[in-house]
């Protein structure tokens, strides 16, 4: 994995959770106001939509340089809509992170001992 893919991924990891939590502070923000005079769904409406269009982009770079399947980019999508979605796509995305730098360890440590026994 070249920096660039690990950089996309890590800044839609950073923007999963705090997506997931506008969400849900925007669910509660919408009971509220129906529930008591409380009203902060427009201000809580703003940063959960400006929050929901960096998780896009920043998905739209991430599926566009790991190359994933349609499967796997629509997963990670359907997350960012779903409530609680955004801290599984985290979780998923922390754990692809890693398997991809075990990788590119080994494939460095095989280079290097290929460079050794030449």
């Amino acid at each position: 994995m070249d920096i660039k893919t690990a950089s996309s991924l890590h800044r839609l990891r950073l923007v999963s959770a705090p997506e997931a939590v506008s969400f849900l502070v925007l669910i509660v923000c919408s009971v509220l106001k129906r529930t008591t005079e409380f009203n902060a769904v427009p201000a809580m409406g703003a940063i959960h939509g400006v929050l929901f269009i960096f998780y896009v982009l920043f998905w739209l770079d991430a599926w566009n340089r790991t190359k994933w399947d349609l499967k796997t980019a629509a997963l990670y999508f359907v997350l960012s809509v779903l409530p609680f979605g955004g801290f599984f796509a985290d979780r998923k995305l922390k754990r692809e992170a890693e398997a991809a730098v075990a990788a590119a360890r080994a494939r460095t440590a095989e280079t290097a001992e290929q460079r050794l026994s030449s």
